[in-house]
């Protein structure tokens, strides 16, 4: 397939670009970090967006965590009592944790957050799906007593995928969950700092001195959390060749996302270290609202899946390196226990776009408009979304390209209006590794219509295949509903995926005890 120029799709060459004016450097306790976009939302529970979960560790913390090898860890959980054969799961918190306006954790605080969470989070609602009754017993313990064993509940409470489970005032939790929380206070290891938030431009995080961390070393969200730095500054910068620029004058100190076409100018700068953290990777899709035309008819959904080449969407994030992005994906991160090869023609066999067209035309598609959305300052999304637009107008989609800010764009899919009343048809996006592993946190993969995650497919078959996959003795039998799960996707179509990539980060060599798995801030050392 026509391969459109990245460069063009992602950042203009910094030659002959000025250095961005901004204010010097700030000392050795104090760094600046160019996140991946401005945190418009800053209630953990109210977006998807990576960025809101990534500002939502520094000032929040979880239950459990989970290390390097992905297993859950207690993290303001002391530990946990089982009983009754699996069904009572009494949980005791670590003495001492305070919130950032100085109150004490209780274990009330606790069960209103998760009780908001699991409203929300897919994984958290089969957790409640299972419980009977969710309890403070007193301060310092929390009882969940099931209907069924629930073996999966550390893991639950310590996903590390969007949402999280973080824990909040009980005061603030209460709120519901349709409405945003504005007051943002947790009990992690830096503060949120509302006056010197600019939206669109910069957000602040001061060390919280009130924070006791576990005992021993930081492995990704588990382990001793702490604060070296006494400033963490998000400085926003929408434009690569910007960012690239402030990073090689040591303006800023980490830039998150490096993208593709830059990283050879970085790595000559000797004091710039480029690496991976997110070792899982990400997973690339084209998500459908299942609510209007034309993508409410899964048969035009399933002809759009033979129109797909993964590596067309690959290459134009992260170029032709075949060891920075994997074609032949599923529904399942590949190199996963529950990834497999079911129904994989449907995005392997040989694409034919005229073969597409005439599916479309039987399908029923009569030219309707397809409203794409597509954020003009996230590089990646946009290159997906440039590659995806084309493919859609040499298929004969009536497209209606709309280019936005990243903010505006989580906003406008919340609609579920006619594209003639501000809705939209389609975006491109991505996923974690973590969360495509399996069923549990897989938001792209629920089929609970309207109480489920933005695009709401309606699939009963999928809902009640994911149920089958939480009650599986064994590896073998999850690995066997699996098989099935994505066989039903590629008939139902919830969201068509793209491929696998990995994302360079980039950082000042003076910056050090970056935890691997995503960008975050404890243990974190500038000298």
């Amino acid at each position: 397939m026509t391969q459109l120029p990245r460069r063009s799709l992602l950042a203009a060459p910094i030659a002959g670009l000025a250095a961005p004016a901004m204010v010097a450097a700030q000392g050795a306790r104090s760094l600046r970090f160019v996140p991946q976009s401005d945190v418009t939302v800053l209630d953990p529970l109210w977006s998807t967006a990576f960025v809101s979960r990534n500002h939502a560790y520094l000032v929040y913390d979880t239950l459990y965590g989970t290390d390097a090898n992905f297993a859950p860890q207690p993290q303001m959980a002391e530990g946990h009592v089982v009983e009754d054969e699996g069904k009572t799961w009494t949980i005791t918190l670590r003495p001492s944790l305070r919130f950032h306006d100085g109150e004490p954790v209780r274990a009330a605080d606790a069960v209103a957050s998760l009780r908001r969470w699991g409203a929300r989070d897919a994984f958290g609602q089969a957790l409640f799906a299972a419980t009977d009754e969710l309890v403070a017993l007193d301060d310092r313990r929390l009882r969940f007593r099931l209907k069924k064993p629930f073996p999966l509940l550390p893991a639950a409470l310590g996903k590390t995928t969007v949402t999280v489970p973080f824990i909040m005032p009980e005061r603030l939790a209460r709120t519901d969950s349709a409405t945003q929380v504005t007051e943002i206070i947790g009990s992690g290891p830096y503060r949120f700092v509302p006056g010197e938030r600019v939206a669109g431009a910069r957000t602040v995080y001061a060390r919280f001195d009130g924070y006791v961390p576990r005992e021993g070393a930081p492995s990704f969200t588990a382990g001793g959390k702490v604060a070296n730095l006494d400033r963490v500054e998000w400085v926003v910068m929408p434009d690569a060749a910007t960012a690239s620029a402030a990073l090689q004058a040591g303006e800023v100190d980490w830039w998150e996302q490096a993208v593709t076409d830059l990283l050879p100018t970085l790595r000559r700068n000797r004091n710039i270290e480029i690496s991976t953290l997110e070792t899982s990777g990400w997973v690339g899709f084209l998500r459908f609202n299942h609510l209007q035309p034309p993508f409410n008819n899964p048969a035009i959904r399933r002809a759009i899946l033979g129109a797909i080449n993964q590596p067309d969407f690959m290459q134009a994030i992260v170029g032709n390196n075949p060891d920075l992005w994997r074609g032949n994906v599923g529904v399942f991160t590949p190199g996963t226990p529950l990834a497999n090869d079911e129904a994989m023609g449907a995005l392997t066999s040989p694409r034919d776009l005229d073969r597409v067209r005439r599916e479309l035309a039987a399908a029923g598609y009569n030219g309707q408009r397809m409203v794409l959305i597509v954020p003009t300052d996230l590089p990646f999304l946009r290159a997906m979304s440039e590659v995806g637009g084309d493919l859609f107008r040499r298929i004969g989609i009536n497209l209606d390209y709309q280019a936005l800010d990243w903010g505006t764009v989580l906003s406008r899919r919340t609609s579920r209006e006619p594209v003639e009343r501000g809705g939209w048809s389609a975006f491109f996006t991505f996923g974690g590794g973590q969360d495509f592993a399996s069923p549990a946190g897989h938001l792209g993969l629920r089929g609970n219509g309207t109480n489920g995650w933005i695009g709401w497919p309606d699939s009963p078959e999928l809902e009640n295949l994911r149920n089958a996959w939480f009650d599986a003795p064994d590896l073998a039998a999850q690995q066997a509903i699996a098989r099935r799960i994505q066989a039903q996707a590629m008939q139902d179509v919830p969201m068509i995926p793209l491929g696998q990539y990995f994302l360079a980060t980039a950082h000042r060599r003076n910056v050090s005890g970056i935890v691997q798995g995503a960008p975050l801030f404890w243990n974190v050392r500038k000298t």
